[in-house]
């Protein structure tokens, strides 16, 4: 059954905003979706009714919010479908569950000698860490290339792994071409030489089908402000014996079991991994989140997904001067271009000044730029409530822009 898209736009109060006299057309939904109010509700009641430390109070308040923020944890396992609530580890985004993998990871199955593999297709967040731990551990860092559409080449992973190699890092989706890698295939082929290996789902998790247990992921990293939720939450999952044998990012409250002069003992799963007090609100605010997706078939989401994404293809595709760079053989939600002649940034400077929202830049994939020959790209972005609309007044914003520019 179709979404209906009139609704759902009525969710999200920014959308009736209005920038530089124009009605709001956003699509940079890559760097951070807008928020259904049910999600601003849930945040207001936490601060409003219940705000409270958790796991250590004995009152009602602290009660409460603990309630909240663990059947937060529960909300995302179900939604990934992990086997255990304690192998879902709270962080404040992609980025540091990556950088808690890379760290704790690295200090126990790498050593001299040992490979790292990533591919050509990452967000720095992807990247920097695993690169990061090679120069501390002094392990060798190896990195996939993809083809000139933007697909891995997965004949080069194959020549790459080896009994050397202790994981493989790679994303889902690509942030910056869009590009769906195929994560199963990429798993097993990982397992098979006997590496482990880290998912970065911050721009798949929210688009395509997600199921920890069927891809076999041994770590799974997304961010909360990605999917609808607030920003400085995010989720790592971990197998439970991966998690149990690495040892701790960050010291200091929480984290601990028994501290004495002489020796510190470490809490349980997740808690071993969630040193301090926690952004308290951010699971709570990222369960409704997930419960608002829940409320559709996810299927559906998919189907009207795409249906703007290749509507966007299209039509972009007719604009005079403009290249297309998001040519996988399956990729969602993202289309990179440039228009010959034209800085990229211009073109997002002019687009905004019609109420347009893009991104312009690198997008923090500066290997990918340097494969392609570019400086950047402009990207558009899509998400659950964009339209086809939405494309025809980008698309006519860009030939303002281009006629303003003497094109």
């Amino acid at each position: 059954m179709a979404i209906n898209i009139e609704k759902i736009r009525e969710d999200f109060p920014i959308l009736s905003t209005s920038v530089n006299g124009k009605p709001l057309t956003y699509l940079d939904n890559a760097a951070t979706t807008q928020k259904p109010q049910l999600v601003i509700d849930a945040i207001l009641d936490y601060y409003k009714n219940y705000n409270s430390n958790i796991h250590r109070g004995t009152h009602y308040l602290s009660n409460r919010a603990t309630e909240a923020h663990e059947a937060g944890r529960k909300t995302v396992k179900d939604y990934i479908n992990a086997k255990n609530d304690h192998e879902i580890v709270f962080t404040r985004g992609t980025t540091e569950a990556i950088n808690l993998v890379a760290f704790s990871f690295g200090e126990a199955f790498v050593k001299p000698g040992d490979e790292v593999i990533v591919t050509g297709l990452e967000h720095h967040s992807n990247f920097v860490p695993w690169q990061m731990m090679c120069e501390r551990r002094g392990a060798h860092f190896r990195v996939v290339p993809f083809d000139e559409n933007g697909d891995l080449r997965l004949d080069v992973l194959e020549e790459l792994l080896s009994d050397r190699t202790r994981i493989l890092a790679f994303n889902h989706v690509s942030n910056s071409l869009g590009t769906i890698n195929p994560a199963k295939e990429i798993i097993k082929m990982a397992h098979d030489a006997g590496a482990a290996v880290l998912v970065d789902a911050a721009q798949s998790v929210q688009h395509i089908e997600h199921d920890v247990q069927a891809l076999d992921a041994d770590f799974y990293a997304f961010s909360g402000h990605k999917i609808y939720g607030p920003t400085g939450i995010g989720v790592l999952y971990g197998k439970e014996n991966w998690l149990d044998a690495m040892p701790p990012y960050q010291g200091g409250g929480e984290m601990i079991d028994q501290v004495s002069i002489e020796k510190t003992t470490y809490n349980r799963l997740p808690f071993k991994f969630e040193a301090g007090t926690p952004n308290i609100v951010g699971p709570i605010g990222l369960a409704a989140a997930i419960n608002y997706l829940n409320t559709f078939n996810f299927s559906d989401i998919i189907s009207h997904e795409d249906a703007v994404l290749q509507y966007g293809i299209e039509k972009l595709g007719k604009v005079e001067g403009l290249k297309i760079y998001s040519k996988a053989k399956q990729h969602t939600g993202i289309i990179a271009f440039n228009v010959e002649g034209i800085h990229h940034y211009d073109i997002g400077t002019l687009l905004d000044t019609q109420g347009v929202a893009v991104r312009a830049g690198h997008h923090c994939t500066q290997p990918i730029m340097t494969a392609l020959g570019i400086e950047g790209t402009v990207r558009v972005s899509l998400a659950l409530y964009n339209t086809k609309g939405e494309i025809d007044i980008l698309v006519t914003a860009i030939q303002k822009a281009l006629k303003m520019l003497g094109k």
